[in-house]
């Protein structure tokens, strides 16, 4: 990969200064108002055929919902995301009612534009996100037993970043981005 010490001018601020914090300070708190745009800002994302598949179970420390989520983290993501405002599950609807038929091919990804949408507000608020899958995903399906056709997909840690971005991004090029998928080495 190659090392950027800052992003290209141009790239918007929201986007260039964004980073997936490892620490987050415990006493910064996600207050009503601010959970509120987040979840704005991710029912706004767009969907295949205006389908919005997605759901979000929130917990704040303090919440039960919360108390729920902590015993579900594998240790690696236990370390920081305990300290955020906020964890958020990110669920998916992938079937229709009780069959087995796909509900849309796209889902996860729109799940992804919700999530992402959510990142960008996040952002603008002077919040960050670590997005994450460090979690024992049969577990917390069992403790959270969504309705049939959702699916838990992915978690996220929402707050105030503890100390500022990693020096330098690693990123790949531009090039890579173009030349991947049919390179046959990585």
């Amino acid at each position: 990969m190659h090392q950027f010490p800052e992003p290209p001018g141009g790239l918007h601020p929201l986007l260039a200064g964004r980073f997936s914090p490892d620490r987050f300070d415990p006493a910064a708190v996600v207050d009503d108002h601010a959970l509120g745009l987040l979840l704005e800002a991710a029912r706004w994302a767009p969907s295949a055929g205006n389908s919005q598949p997605w759901g979000f179970l929130t917990g704040r420390p303090g919440e039960p919902e919360h108390d729920r989520l902590l015993p579900h983290l594998a240790p690696s993501s236990a370390r920081w995301a305990t300290d955020a405002g906020l964890l958020v599950v990110a669920l998916t609807r992938r079937h229709v009612d009780d069959t087995s038929l796909l509900y849309s091919e796209f889902a996860d990804y729109d799940l992804g534009q919700a999530v992402a949408h959510m990142t960008v507000q996040a952002q603008a608020m002077g919040l960050a996100v670590h997005q994450f899958r460090a979690f024992d995903l049969e577990g917390l399906t069992k403790e959270l037993d969504p309705a049939p056709g959702w699916a838990v997909v992915s978690m996220a840690a929402v707050g105030k970043a503890a100390g500022g971005p990693p020096k330098g991004r690693h990123r790949r090029s531009l090039a890579h981005l173009r030349s991947a998928p049919w390179s046959l080495a990585e």
